[in-house]
């Protein structure tokens, strides 16, 4: 026979000051595991936003990243006349880029942060078609001038339609600003690759990577096999999107680590709070579940009450922790990218997933503190509690 449900309702209401501290303990080790998740998801939705399933990236055999590559002129014309490589009016759509990272000054603080600067062909736009010029104009090739990423723009000081900057040794003009859809290339600056190599004193004929606009995307594969055939060639060839899918795993696993860590600790005096609350609820009601027992109610009735009980408070405090949270969802913020040793914007990302998962967790912690005393109820002997009547 089982313990009205009803029942465990109005013990947690006799009881509400021990049922808050520990609703509000899952509630903030939910609140917790859900924003750093989402953190992660963020930083690897921001990265991974950056790449199109119909270009491929190219660099040099081996490289795990840009900053590592180097890819010469001489195979950048070999590989815009590959098959798969998209025309526009006969012209290949292939941009060479160039990468360095220059150093601003952030507007909120006024000290300096590493900011990824793209050495890029005129035709990018073409290559990377969610990038948008939303204020201003397209730099002119051959011309010292720089456009912005949106973020980049909100986030440092100077990097405004019209403001010359200097760095490299050079002077910039800001002729526009990009929105590249809240890609990683939002937080970066564009320029001319061959003005960016000669400001910073670099071969001209030598890139770090190039990243081609396939006729289709069924075509990266044609276009893969003939570069790893030519012998001219040594490089190696990713779908962009996996490209940048892969340049966020290392920081998406440590902010997860972290995250994790930090909700496992707080999960642990989650647990206890609600340790103390049952075994509160236990020693307050041993008459009650002595008369329970005695009516017929079996001892696993009587530990499923407690459970309700415990799970109960569990999924409150989840709740609250999860609607907590719900107001950073495409909060932005900023980290390294150790990929690239530059300064990333990107926005927390709360997805339902998350906020599911934050429930399973606030209810797993309610199973780890209402079992023990869910137990320890009902094996107490039924005489020795009707003594105390």
């Amino acid at each position: 026979m089982a313990i009205p449900v009803i029942y465990n309702f109005r013990s947690v209401r006799a009881r509400w000051t021990s049922a808050i501290v520990a609703v509000l303990g899952i509630a903030g080790t939910v609140g917790v595991f859900v924003a750093m998740l989402s953190l992660a998801r963020g930083f690897r939705a921001t990265l991974v936003s950056s790449g199109a399933y119909d270009n491929a990236i190219i660099m040099r055999a081996g490289a795990t990243s840009e900053m590592m590559s180097g890819v010469s002129l001489d195979s950048m014309k070999i590989i815009q006349d590959e098959p798969g490589v998209a025309r526009v009016n006969g012209e290949p759509v292939v941009t060479s880029e160039v990468v360095v990272v220059a150093p601003f000054p952030l507007r909120e603080t006024g000290t300096d942060a590493n900011v990824q600067v793209r050495g890029v062909s005129a035709n990018v736009l073409t290559v990377r078609r969610n990038v948008k010029i939303v204020d201003g104009r397209m730099f002119q090739p051959g011309l010292s001038e720089l456009v912005v990423g949106h973020y980049a723009r909100d986030s440092y000081s100077g990097l405004t339609v019209g403001r010359k900057v200097n760095f490299g040794g050079g002077e910039w003009t800001v002729v526009g600003i990009f929105d590249a859809g809240g890609s990683a290339f939002d937080s970066e600056v564009w320029c001319d690759s061959r003005i960016l190599q000669d400001v910073y004193k670099r071969p001209n004929n030598i890139f770090q990577s190039v990243t081609v606009h396939l006729s289709s995307p069924d075509a990266f594969q044609a276009f893969k096999d003939a570069i790893s055939k030519d012998p001219r060639l040594d490089v190696d060839v990713s779908r962009e999107i996996d490209y940048y899918a892969k340049q966020s795993q290392a920081m998406t696993r440590l902010i997860t680590f972290l995250g994790g860590l930090v909700a496992v600790v707080m999960g642990i005096g989650a647990i206890f709070g609600a340790l103390n609350t049952m075994y509160s609820a236990v020693s307050e009601r041993g008459r009650e579940i002595a008369v329970m027992r005695a009516l017929g109610f079996s001892a696993i009735a009587v530990v499923f009450s407690f459970l309700i009980e415990a799970l109960l408070i569990s999924l409150v405090g989840g709740a609250v922790g999860c609607v907590a949270v719900l107001p950073l969802n495409g909060f932005t913020t900023g980290a390294m990218n150790w990929q690239t040793f530059s300064h990333m914007a990107f926005a927390f990302s709360i997805t339902p997933d998350l906020l599911v998962g934050g429930i399973i967790f606030a209810l797993a912690m309610g199973v780890a503190g209402g079992l023990l005393p869910a137990i320890h109820a009902a094996v107490r002997p039924i005489a020795t509690a009707l003594r105390s009547l």
